[in-house]
């Protein structure tokens, strides 16, 4: 990007108040070096797509050499234009081969800015043009400045990057990236859910209890151990879980469960343990013929995915742990973690199966503050629908005192443990001990807020793009 502040001001110069939209196009030389001609087809496909946007957001565009260089006289405008810029390229580079992928970096500033018909300069622009080369590959970072006239008044939230030092900038600028924009195509994105189905079969354990579990997509198995508050059906068309089991479904054969007192399995059972719900996945992997398969566990699901992996090192390929811990709540050291656990768990008791969902809010609350109303309504009509109030609360004490951290040096596959670091559910340092505690383990710490990430959120790209480099592995 050009920053014109560095141009000779006319003598008809004037000063107002702009916010500047910067883009540019992310690994653009690597891209020219390894195919010129198509490089430059493809950038002018997509600029004939994008910068009509500019106007469509009463913007005016000011230079198109090495990016885009945009004013407005609405920040609101400004960042709502970001976010269709960078939404419209994620489409668009869904129907391109991966290593064709054009990734735009925006960085939108506001500031004071000299001006004549047909350029503008000043550090206004310059501290846009430098947010945008900070700026991930299909985010937009945004100053303190647009910050605090966009906070409340936009349907996204906002990661607090702190200040940054900027290139040729002279004081610090406190920086923040829009979440929940989409980024990058992720696997999700790439997705025609109306040809991708599930089959839903049943199985017995040894114990007599009968298992519902579902067979999706095509590839290689990935096993998804099962965990609370899932239900088969439900959630394959949920706003909340949807783009996770079918981005997961895109390139594998995803076998996935409701483990017994929960979902379309049985909820009136004799045992719920770790151990039974170890056996649980026992019963499916056997029923699905599946020999050696990468095994995912999200929260609960972790421990036992790591039980499991420690009882059948012959059969876990890799080990893929989000959101997990050790240590059940009952049994964490930290005593606020221990007093949360127990206040839930009276809620739980108390109020789980109510018409009134206010308990089931302040759980869901905890569990993704970042989600949309319809968002939030779904998942408290899936906690109810998924088990009973007596289930969920008994499922609640028994994981409460789960402890698997003498299986940890136990664990011979090759561990990915990724943990999000605002999860107000499981804590942050859960997740980090967890990978401590595992030979050879990668750990990786996610940006967000939500215990599960929502669709569209950067964690979601990064879920998936973690998973698939760590498969190659």
């Amino acid at each position: 990007m050009i920053l014109r502040s560095t141009w000779a001001v006319p003598e008809n110069q004037s000063r107002k108040l702009a916010a500047v939209l910067a883009a540019d196009i992310a690994g653009y030389s690597a891209l020219m070096g390894a195919d010129e001609p198509r490089t430059v087809r493809d950038l002018k496909g997509h600029q004939a797509v994008v910068l009509p946007m500019i106007g469509e957001y009463s913007g005016r565009i000011i230079d198109t050499a090495g990016g885009i260089l945009a004013e407005f006289a609405s920040v609101v405008n400004a960042l709502d234009c970001a976010v269709a810029i960078q939404r419209r390229m994620a489409e668009r580079n869904a129907t391109v081969e991966p290593e064709r992928h054009m990734q735009f970096r925006i960085g939108i500033n506001i500031g004071d800015v000299i001006y004549d018909e047909a350029r503008i300069y000043g550090d206004g622009i310059n501290i846009a043009a430098r947010l945008e080369g900070i700026a991930e590959p299909g985010g937009v970072f945004i100053s303190r400045q647009v910050y605090d006239q966009v906070d409340g008044k936009v349907a996204l939230s906002f990661r607090k990057l702190g200040p940054q030092n900027l290139k040729n900038i002279v004081k610090p600028v406190e920086v923040f990236a829009v979440e929940g924009i989409g980024g990058p195509i992720t696997a999700a994105g790439l997705l025609d859910t109306a040809t991708l189905k599930q089959e839903i079969k049943y199985c017995r354990t040894r114990d007599g209890v009968r298992l519902a579990y579902a067979i999706a997509g095509s590839g290689p198995p990935l096993v998804k151990a099962g965990n609370w508050m899932n239900h088969l059906e439900y959630d394959w068309e949920s706003p909340v879980w949807r783009h996770v089991f079918r981005g997961l479904a895109k390139d594998h054969t995803l076998i996935r469960y409701d483990a017994r007192g929960n979902g379309l399995s049985d909820w009136d059972v004799d045992e719920v343990s770790l151990d039974a719900w170890v056996n649980d996945l026992e019963t499916v992997v056997d029923a699905a013929g599946v020999e050696r398969f990468p095994l995912l566990g999200i929260s609960q699901g972790c421990a036992v995915s790591v039980a499991y992996a420690v009882r059948h090192p012959e059969r876990v390929s890799h080990l893929i742990l989000y959101g997990g811990f050790a240590v059940g709540g009952k049994k964490n050291d930290s005593p606020d973690v221990r007093e949360q656990f127990k206040a839930m768990s009276t809620l739980i008791r108390l109020g789980w199966g109510a018409d009134n969902p206010a308990f089931r809010q302040i759980f869901t609350g905890l569990f993704m503050p970042g989600a949309s109303q319809e968002q939030m309504d779904f998942f408290n009509e899936l906690q109810r629908r998924t088990t009973s109030p007596e289930c969920a609360f008994r499922y609640r004490e028994v994981v409460g005192d789960f402890d698997v951290r003498d299986l940890l040096p136990r664990v011979s596959a090759p561990t990915l443990v990724m943990h999000v670091r605002g999860d107000a559910v499981v804590p942050f340092e859960s997740g980090r001990t967890l990978a401590a505690s595992i030979p050879g383990a990668r750990f990786v710490a996610v940006q967000g807020q939500n215990h599960l990430f929502l669709e569209n959120e950067p964690a979601s790209q990064r879920f998936f793009e973690e998973i698939e480099l760590f498969l190659k592995s």
